[in-house]
């Protein structure tokens, strides 16, 4: 029995490790410029090595779901994060930015290892009814990098280069190393029935997408947590493009509706002793709906400010804050077999469904807040519809296949 000081520890553990991505990604936004050339090429170049990221996150997350499942925790973490270290070495010395992108998406699905890692744990180590808690406590963790990582990476960029930032990145990788090695308890045992092979693979994917509260509650939640995803991408174009705030005041701002998410989950850690993580979840929909709603409408009619269209953001982003967290305890509690797969499934779907909407703010080809206040008020819209729509089902009686 572990204790309280034990089991919060083992929390920040995975919170450090679910991190590496958002750092990942963050902590060289503000190497672009000098990236792009010393690599002969244009910002919008550099660019791509997100979306390449991205790409390689969300293939890297199936990949590890049944090898976490077949071999345990540790064996696929150590392998995702030794890769991960490697090819950070690579970005490191990359001469061209095709170079650079290739190692990005080597990076990524090493690193992907992490975060689908840490979500399993969850359930590993906590009973289920504790799930939401404890992912709103590792959001804290999580929410922490938008907050730091610009900063840290302009920091850097005073007394190093971009290469600098990326050597920060390898390191940050063997920390993880440690952590995994020394840190962490061996809760899972290898699971030898699980195959490897691509039918049975795509089999398990499939029984996990068929549970019913596992396919609500990941499309549902992952459409609410697309709002993190459509601000990311649209939030340049609001404030420095259609408010021309300078650099440092985009940081702050950057900063500040970080707080929102971090808010956001830290509140549904209250909330959920009193509501429950199903009512809280609703609640947190209806609210982001709302929101949202009358964020776009008053754009539409009477236009906004930018003190307002903060005020909208950071709510619509509290209430994403709030409901994730709900989601996917919810959608990864009918399982106590392939919890990896589950996990990794999870989170394909978020980063998938969040890719696609953020891609929606830059098809649109408009400027200004407009993109981003249209794509967040539908997606919040149609999360909820799947919610209600879904409620007319007996969650409760469905077992995992």
């Amino acid at each position: 029995m572990r204790t309280r000081r034990q089991n919060f520890f083992l929390i920040v553990t995975m919170g450090i490790l679910n991190a590496l991505t958002p750092f990942t990604i963050d902590l060289y936004l503000p190497a672009f410029p000098e990236i792009a050339r010393d690599l002969n090429t244009i910002v919008p170049r550099v660019s791509l090595s997100i979306a390449v990221y991205f790409l390689g996150f969300a293939l890297g997350q199936i990949v590890y779901g049944p090898l976490l499942d077949r071999f345990g925790r540790k064996p696929p973490l150590y392998f995702g994060l030794i890769l991960y270290f490697f090819a950070t070495i690579g970005c490191l010395g990359s001469k061209s930015i095709d170079e650079l992108l290739a190692f990005r998406f080597i990076a990524a699905l090493g690193g992907s290892a992490a975060s689908v890692g840490a979500m399993a744990m969850v359930r590993d180590y906590f009973p289920a009814k504790d799930g939401a808690k404890v992912f709103s406590m590792m959001m804290l963790v999580l929410s922490v990098s938008p907050l730091l990582a610009p900063t840290l990476g302009s920091l850097i960029l005073e007394v190093g280069s971009w290469k600098t930032i990326f050597g920060t990145l390898a390191a940050m990788s063997l920390l993880d190393l440690i952590l995994v090695r020394f840190a962490l308890p061996t809760g899972y045992q290898a699971d030898r029935s699980i195959e490897l092979r691509l039918k049975p693979i795509l089999s398990t994917f499939w029984s996990v997408l068929k549970n019913h509260r596992f396919r609500t509650y990941t499309l549902s939640g992952s459409l609410s947590f697309s709002g993190l995803f459509v601000y990311i991408t649209g939030s340049p174009s609001i404030f420095m493009d259609g408010f021309q705030v300078g650099p440092k005041g985009y940081g702050f701002i950057f900063a500040l509706l970080a707080v929102g998410m971090i808010g956001g989950g830290q509140l549904n850690h209250w909330l959920v002793k009193i509501r429950g993580s199903k009512k809280v979840f609703r609640a947190a929909l209806v609210a982001q709906v709302v929101s949202g709603s009358i964020f776009l409408l008053t754009l539409l009619t009477v236009g906004l400010g930018l003190y307002s269209t903060i005020g909208f953001l950071f709510v619509v982003l509290l209430c994403a804050g709030i409901a994730y967290p709900n989601a996917a305890s919810l959608a990864l509690e009918p399982f106590s077999k392939n919890v990896g797969s589950a996990s990794a499934l999870l989170g394909f779907l978020q980063m998938g469904l969040g890719a696609v909407c953020a891609a929606v703010v830059g098809l649109l080809n408009v400027r200004g807040t407009l993109p981003t206040a249209i794509v967040m008020a539908v997606s919040s819209v149609i999360a909820l519809t799947l919610l209600l729509l879904a409620q007319s089902k007996e969650f409760d009686s469905e077992k995992n296949t």
